[in-house]
């Protein structure tokens, strides 16, 4: 098959059609000489950057640079010459650059080189495709994917609003992006917005909107520039924001929950497109706030009294322990408030203003108290007031102060009635090594001065001093009781919720003295956390445990995992990891058999040695369960950073499950959370049929509670498990009736 073949002459191609090929190239097209002045500029550039040719020929090609880069680029260009070697050339990059009217453009760009003439210069050529639109749609939907997989994997609300408001700014270069979450008060509270001027942010958070405002943005989004910015043109241009786009963000119920700004510090006009970010970004952005308004919620409801607003029990004994875990001479008063009479009250008003009564006496507290002192409702008309850095006379002195308080007469409903405490006053560290000892201290206190005379205080160190001498009679007893092997482990068993088969047994440390009896394993686990043998309780119930699993196998019993508790003492030290490497080896077991239980102090350190030590323990194999998840907001912050196989439901949400639309809101959360995190969840205190079929119902993957069984010796555990186990109906659907 024969091809014609035509000769190339000057006549068909020479320099001039290839300039004007170059000249009407779709895609702008810049060349440079060896001295970086711009000698071609077609008209395909012209349009991108809105400059003639005529204005840049000649000029050093840095003048078609951003601002910032400018300074540097002629080095850029020097270092290919020299070397030869450099990222850009030969590769295709998106970049953005400023137009002559101060409009951003987003561009891919190619850059060539070529030695051109007799002298071998170095000239470069540059191919810039206009790509604005279509770049920002695609950094749009990405900056989407990233806000939704963060929210999923349970990301600080306050860093996912920092990363949408970091890729907002990335469209609009030298500017900054503001997420403002409306308040119920109908004022801003700024969850991102980090170059913000401070005295700009001020100025917006003391801010409040009318309904008419509101009403206005309802109306139409883009109202928000005529909140956030002409009202506070001034002061903007003052610190250096010449512009702003702003755009309502409405929530699904249609009200608006908030608004995203984006402030431009430069001087000129920039084109509208920058509205079409801020446009584009508000879908996403209404998500976030949802996430910040329901992780805010469920925390109110995990960590405050829902009547008063005080932190509730829980929440105090985690605020206690971070107060005690202080470095250096730490010291505060614990005081322990008991009202006088109030069942006279209940009893004469009835519960509904009872509740309003001590909301009334809660206010009053409040006012009496510093920022800093912490306040918690801890029963029913118990109040708990802790006064950081104070004295025991100090604290005698605020307490009389509450005490002429509440000689004032208090309306409720119309009535005026009269209230006074007795108080119970402790103090750290002379009354307790720990929160629970505290308050326990304080609570003897109070007794005795409701005992003695309704309406005063008692300190603790008036009652009796004979706490001390039995802590330390009771940790020579200890001491002696682990060399002479007296301690035991007890095992309470895990049932899967949906097939009622064993999934493991927690271990837990017991201890019957020949002569002090049965000591509760509060008492003596504080105690020899005091007494430094915490440690050693850690070491032998490892040991233990791993030998029983042994000894059940041997007797033909399997138990698939048993779960020990060690305290946070054990984390800082590094031979922990090798112990526990050391007893597998030693009795045979695969990793998975053991799981070691933490508690939220050691989520609370976060120290680098603590986490090595954690990350080492998955490492080998064994499991790491969360105990008494979700008795903290912390608890939710933190999880993702640990490499935790299992988190704890604490019993405490459990107790009135069925009755409680608290608890059954968070314990729903915490659940939600564990499946989504591919963790196993275990819920410990089920004690009903009605909290079993509600848990199972709600996808709890494993239970633990009296409904099952009680905590039992090794013998009673090997007995219990050869007999047939209680089968909730639950338990007995076939998985085609799951799925129907």
């Amino acid at each position: 098959m024969g091809k014609e073949v035509f000769p190339v002459t000057e006549d068909n191609v020479n320099s001039g059609i290839c300039m004007d090929m170059l000249e009407q190239a779709r895609d702008g097209v810049i060349i440079i000489d060896d001295r970086n002045c711009i000698v071609f500029f077609n008209h395909a550039a012209e349009e991108l950057w809105e400059y003639t040719a005529a204005e840049v020929m000649g000029r050093n090609v840095k003048c078609l640079v951003p601002t910032e880069y400018r300074s540097r680029h002629d080095g850029f260009i020097a270092h290919n010459r020299e070397t030869g070697i450099n990222r850009i050339v030969g590769t295709s990059r998106e970049i953005t650059f400023e137009s002559k009217s101060g409009d951003y453009v987003s561009a891919e760009m190619s850059i060539s080189t070529a030695l051109i003439g007799p002298d071998r210069k170095r000239y470069y050529m540059a191919f810039m495709k206009g790509v604005t639109e279509e770049s920002h749609r695609r950094k749009l939907l990405d900056l989407q994917n990233t806000v939704f997989r963060s929210l999923s994997g349970d990301m600080l609300i306050q860093d996912v609003a920092d990363l949408v408001c970091d890729g907002v700014e990335e469209f609009v270069p030298n500017s900054v992006a503001v997420l403002m979450l409306l308040t119920p008060e109908h004022t801003l509270q700024i969850l991102s917005g980090s170059g913000l001027p401070r005295r700009f942010a001020t100025a917006l958070e003391h801010m409040t909107l009318t309904e008419a405002d509101i009403t206005a943005l309802a109306n139409d989004l883009d109202e928000a520039s005529s909140v956030v910015w002409e009202s506070y043109r001034s002061l903007g241009i003052s610190l250096g924001l010449h512009d702003c786009w702003a755009s309502a963000i409405r929530a699904p119920n249609g009200k608006i929950s908030g608004i995203l700004a984006l402030y431009s510090r430069n001087q000129h006009k920039v084109a509208e497109w920058p509205r079409k970010i801020v446009s584009g970004a508000v879908p996403f952005c209404g998500v976030v706030i949802e996430q910040y308004e329901a992780r805010q919620h469920i925390s109110q409801l995990a960590n405050y009294d829902p009547l008063t607003g005080f932190l509730n029990r829980t929440s105090l004994h985690k605020v206690l322990r971070n107060m005690i875990s202080q470095p250096g001479d730490n010291h505060f008063a614990v005081l322990l408030l008991d009202l006088d009479r109030f069942r006279d009250i209940n009893d004469a008003l009835g519960h509904v203003q009872g509740d309003t009564f001590l909301k009334v006496i809660a206010e009053r507290l409040k006012k009496l108290c510093r920022s800093n002192y912490v306040l918690s409702r801890s029963g029913g008309d118990d109040f708990v007031i802790v006064i950081p850095n104070a004295t025991a006379d100090m604290a005698v002195d605020f307490t009389k102060t509450i005490i002429n308080a509440m000689q004032r007469p208090l309306d409720v409903a119309g009535n005026q009635l009269s209230a006074s405490f007795s108080t119970g006053i402790a103090t750290f560290p002379e009354n307790g090594p720990d929160g629970e000892s505290l308050i326990s201290h304080a609570e003897v206190a109070m007794r005795q001065a409701k005992k003695e005379a309704r309406g005063s205080y008692r300190l603790v160190s008036t009652i009796d001093s004979k706490d001390a001498q039995d802590r330390l009679v009771l940790g020579s007893a200890l001491r002696d009781s682990l060399s002479k092997g007296l301690l035991n482990l007890h095992y309470q068993p895990q049932i899967e919720a949906r097939t009622g088969q064993i999934y493991g047994v927690e271990a837990l440390a017991r201890w019957n003295h020949p002569t002090l009896g049965n000591i509760f394993p509060s008492r003596f686990i504080a105690v020899a956390e005091e007494t430094g043998q915490i440690e050693a309780i850690g070491r032998w119930s490892l040991e233990e445990a791993c030998r029983q699993i042994v000894t059940w196998e041997r007797d033909g019993v399997h138990i698939p995992v048993v779960s020990v508790n060690l305290s946070a003492a054990h984390f800082h030290n590094r031979g922990l990891v090798p112990m526990i490497a050391a007893l597998l080896e030693k009795y045979g077991l695969a990793p998975e058999r053991l799981t070691v239980e933490i508690t939220e102090s050691v989520m609370m350190e976060e120290s680098e040695e603590t986490m090595n030590v954690l990350a080492a323990i998955r490492k080998l194999g064994v499991g790491l369960s969360m105990d008494d998840f979700g008795t903290g907001f912390s608890s939710l912050s933190r999880l993702t950073r640990l490499p935790l196989t299992e988190i704890k439901i604490d019993r405490s949400f459990i107790m009135n499950l069925e009755h409680d639309a608290n608890a059954q809101a968070v314990t729903t959360a915490v659940i939600g959370i564990g499946n989504r995190l591919g963790m196993t969840v275990v819920t410990e205190g089920v004690e009903t049929e009605a909290q079993y079929d509600l848990l199972e119902s709600l996808h709890c993957d494993v239970l633990q509670g009296y409904l099952f069984a009680r905590p039992m010796s090794a013998t009673d555990l090997e007995a219990w498990a050869r007999q047939p186990r209680l089968l909730m109906p639950a338990m007995t659907r076939k998985p085609d009736q799951d799925q129907s």
